[in-house]
This record gives structure tokens, C-alpha cells and sequence, in this order.
């Protein structure tokens, strides 16, 4: 199954040192790379140095960009959150189930043990996502053409 949101160029990879850094500096942005230690200091206890070196690796790396008021940089990003969500996720999805989400979710349902809720609220995913499909093509007034525009 071929879906039109799939990236056909390769999308943003990131390290998991990369993903704790930007999951904070999208929650405090702009911010300060001191801003990125402190709140990383409990779970990852990384010295300020390390922080900032890789922060200043990320802006070459065209992750973050960063914003000079006199001395002072503030940092921001250049990937949202959904985008590099998205990227990580195909990825996956091309790797382990060579690119097809049905065998995915087979797999998860299968082999994951989910609770009834989670269970629930897949049927209720799936259940909206037919819904929009079918009101998409009952919108389209060439439902019924091949891409060429001849009827099927």
C-alpha cells in the first residue's frame, strides 16, 4: 500500500543525543544552551560542554539555527517535532516492514500484547481514517479517472 504523505527524499535523521536536545529546545525555544543542560541535567547529567558542542554540531548539521543578541545565542529549530517524527518513523516502517503499514500494524496487534484501550482507540483511528477517505473521494470529481484523466 502506497501512501501520498511517504517521503520520497530522504527526511531528517537524528541521533538519540540529538532527539533529547531538540525535544528540549522545542519546548523552551529560543533558548540558551544552558537552558538545554538544565533541562536535561536530571536525565542525562551531560556537562554544559557537551551540551553546547553538540548544539553547535546541530546548526551545522542544519537542525537548529541559532540567534545572536550580543553575546548571547539563542537557539531555535529547523525541524518541527512532526516532521522529524514522520522521518523516524518511516524509516522504521522501511526497514522492518519494508515500507507497508498494514504488515506493521499486524504485527503490534499480534505481538505487542495491547490493553483493550489501546485496541479501542485502533479501531477508533481506523474507523475516522475511513470516514475522511471516503469523504475525499465523494469530494473529488475525478474519483473515478486514472491519472490520465480517462475513465476506469
Amino acid at each position: 500500500m502506497t501512501r501520498n504523505k511517504r517521503p520520497d527524499r530522504p527526511s531528517v535523521e537524528l541521533t538519540e543525543a540529538e532527539w533529547a536536545i531538540m525535544k528540549a529546545v522545542w519546548k523552551h525555544q529560543p533558548c540558551a544552551a544552558g537552558t538545554v543542560q538544565e533541562a536535561l541535567a536530571a536525565s542525562k547529567g551531560w556537562a554544559y560542554s557537551t551540551v553546547k558542542t553538540t548544539m553547535d554540531r546541530m546548526v551545522r548539521k542544519g537542525l537548529l539555527r541559532i540567534q545572536r543578541i550580543r553575546n548571547l545565542q539563542l537557539f531555535s529549530t529547523t525541524v518541527d517535532e512532526v516532521e522529524a517524527k514522520r522521518g523516524e518513523f518511516y524509516r522504521m516502517l522501511k526497514r522492518a516492514f519494508d515500507g507497508a503499514l498494514a504488515p506493521m500494524m499486524q504485527f503490534l496487534v499480534e505481538h505487542e500484547g495491547l490493553s483493550a484501550e489501546e485496541a479501542r482507540q485502533l479501531r477508533e483511528i481506523a474507523r475516522r481514517t475511513t470516514q475522511a477517505a471516503k469523504a475525499s473521494r465523494a469530494d473529488d470529481p475525478h474519483q473515478g479517472e486514472t491519472r490520465d484523466g480517462r475513465a476506469r
